[in-house]
C-alpha cells in the first residue's frame, strides 16, 4: 500500500479553545413594522376611487364635446325667485 504524501500544514488540535473573532460588525438593522390592512376595506376603497375617477372622466369628456360643439354653461342665466 502507498503511504500518504507529507504536507507542509500542521494538523489542527480541536481540543484547544479558539479565540473569538475580533471583527467588529454593525448590528442588524431594525425591522420596521408593516401595517396589514384588511383586504375587503382596500378593495372597497379602490372601487369607490375607480367609480369616482370614471364619473369624472365621463363628465370632462362630455363637457369638452359640448364646448367644442358651441355650447357653454355661461350661456344660461339662473334666476332665483324668493317666495
Amino acid at each position: 500500500m502507498a503511504a500518504p504524501l507529507p504536507t507542509g500544514k500542521k494538523s489542527v488540535n480541536l481540543a484547544v479553545p479558539v479565540r473569538a473573532s475580533r471583527i467588529r460588525r454593525d448590528p442588524p438593522p431594525v425591522v420596521k413594522k408593516t401595517i396589514v390592512r384588511d383586504p375587503d376595506e382596500r378593495d372597497i376603497r379602490a372601487g369607490v376611487i375607480g367609480v369616482i375617477a370614471f364619473a369624472l372622466a365621463i363628465f370632462v369628456i362630455t363637457l369638452a364635446f359640448s364646448i367644442y360643439g358651441g355650447w357653454s354653461p355661461s350661456q344660461y342665466n339662473i334666476e332665483i325667485n324668493n317666495l
